[in-house]
């Protein structure tokens, strides 16, 4: 079964285009006007073995938000739909990572509900022109569409570079081991019969 997804979003301040494979390799096409974020997605990308193509076309001449936030959105729709009824997927995933002398975690349940705790200390406001505020945005967008339960922890760290992208790939990783499918799970994982969050 190929659990793949296209998203479309067009409004007034971007142009969004997110095809993902769950069951990939690894592979990425990224380009959404943000540098610093085309960095993180092609980690995250590596990391998770997805497979995504992402294309933006944003209001960079206001912020970099709006490209930011709507990436996210489209790429935790992309992920929503993927997974289609999550028959046979582990639906939990955690995962530690190091990045030099930071530390992340990143714990997710693909509940179908939506929540997201981010325990991360900001070491400065910039990572080259990228604002560091909009990665917990990004997070926070994800979670949303995805209608997933994301806990995200940096425990210490000094770089701010190293923070962010080892926030990017413990969440990669984490989602990775949620969405794989294990043949001895009959229905979805859950005692009630449902994860679509009713």
């Amino acid at each position: 079964m190929s659990r793949k997804a296209e998203i479309q979003r067009k409004t007034k301040e971007t142009d969004v285009q997110v095809a993902l494979e769950l069951d990939g390799e690894g592979k990425s096409a990224v380009n959404t006007g943000v540098p610093f974020l085309d960095h993180m997605l092609e980690l995250f990308t590596r990391h998770g073995l997805f497979d995504l193509e992402v294309s933006c076309k944003g209001d960079l001449h206001i912020d970099d938000h709006h490209s930011v936030e709507d990436t996210a959105i489209c790429l935790g729709q992309a992920f929503a739909q993927a997974l289609g009824d999550k028959k046979g997927i582990m639906r939990y995933g955690a995962a530690y990572t190091p990045m030099d002398e930071t530390l992340a975690r990143a714990v997710v349940d693909l509940s179908g509900r939506f929540y997201l705790v981010y325990k991360v200390q900001n070491t400065r406001d910039k990572v080259g022109t990228f604002s560091v505020e909009l990665a917990e945005h990004f997070w926070h967008s994800f979670a949303e569409h995805c209608k997933c339960n994301l806990h995200i922890e940096v425990f210490y760290g000094r770089n701010q570079h190293h923070i962010i992208e080892a926030v990017f790939k413990s969440t990669a990783r984490a989602l990775s081991q949620a969405v794989r499918v294990d043949e001895r799970i009959t229905g979805v994982m859950s005692t009630k019969g449902t994860i679509s969050g009713t």
